[in-house]
């Protein structure tokens, strides 16, 4: 039997997801990833496994699931990032039923679907869950509907996960802020100083934080959401 300890990543080909994969493999972990971008994944590392899957599927998620876990033998933390925030950043006149339901689907079904099927095989294993949620799950945006509602129903999901499955599995979730992901943008000094921390948050920012949530030094944390902005959501700003 494999005693080495897994991990399941969803959109682990990009950003926020690749940097929590190349952690976790440092700490020791079998990272298998789910995701859509084929060329992407070409990028992780050849230990990755990586499954094609949209989260937003629940039959597709739960054969992805039992699959990887046939072949790890267990499960020890599950992490929800797979999410977008587009369709649906537009004005509320042209934000339409589909933009909704793609955004909640993928950012809101997909962490419950991954939970359910992966449920049996992190229970097994006394195991974790991190969902990666966002600050706009409490600080708002205009015309970000979707994404927003999205955000704040999976912080809502996770202490709810977490009273229903404790105490054999945790679950807790992260909101980053400002998060560079490997875009093209290049952040002003303007954009660093208006961070209480002096810089704008890296990748790497959050997926030490996911690190630390799938850790056994983590054991007495769950139903809670980790803030990592630079101190920004706690500024008081008028403009």
């Amino acid at each position: 039997m494999n005693t080495a300890k897994s991990a399941i990543v969803t959109g682990g080909e990009r950003g926020i997801g690749k940097a929590i994969v190349g952690l976790l493999e440092t700490k020791g972990f079998h990272v298998s990833v789910l995701g859509l971008d084929l060329e992407l994944a070409k990028e992780l590392p050849p230990s990755v496994d990586f499954i094609q899957c949209d989260v937003s599927q629940f039959d597709a998620v739960e054969k992805a699931i039992d699959n990887i876990c046939s072949k790890t033998s267990r499960l020890d933390a599950l992490i929800c990032n797979a999410g977008i925030a587009d369709p649906g950043t537009k004005e509320i006149d042209f934000c339409s039923p589909e933009d909704w339901k793609r955004v909640i689907e993928v950012n809101l079904g997909g962490p419950f679907y991954c939970a359910k099927a992966a449920t049996p095989y992190l229970r097994q294993a006394k195991g974790s869950i991190v969902n990666i949620a966002s600050i706009r799950g409490i600080r708002s945006e205009a015309n970000t509907f979707a994404y927003t509602a999205s955000k704040g129903g999976l912080i809502s999901l996770t202490h709810s996960l977490a009273a229903s499955l404790g105490p054999s599995i945790r679950v807790n979730s992260v909101s980053p802020g400002w998060i560079l992901t490997g875009d093209d943008y290049t952040p002003t000094p303007e954009d660093h100083s208006q961070h209480w921390s002096g810089r704008v948050g890296k990748a790497e920012d959050v997926a030490q934080m996911v690190a630390y949530l799938v850790s056994d030094k983590a054991e007495f944390i769950t139903g809670q959401d980790f803030v990592v902005d630079g101190g920004v959501s706690k500024k008081l700003s008028y403009v």
